[in-house]
């Protein structure tokens, strides 16, 4: 599983996407989340806009990550 370092309290699911690399654009990642494609632990998540918080695991095409707070 990916660590992503944030320095925020949370990310937005959209953005945890773009920083990851795993989509090229907001449009993109927006487009994917609609269409069922991002699990947020295990769940499918449709809100592009979901704060993500250390501990939670975001699946998106065969990629598991999570975020932790950069020290």
């Amino acid at each position: 599983m990916e660590t992503i370092s944030i320095t925020t309290e949370y990310i937005k699911l959209q953005d945890l996407l773009k920083l990851a690399s795993l989509v090229s654009t907001g449009g993109e990642a927006k487009n994917r989340i609609v269409d069922g494609e991002v699990t947020v632990n295990n769940e499918i998540c449709l809100q592009r806009g979901k704060k993500i918080r250390p501990g939670d695991v975001v699946s998106f095409s065969g990629r598991q990550m999570t975020v932790a707070y950069e020290n």
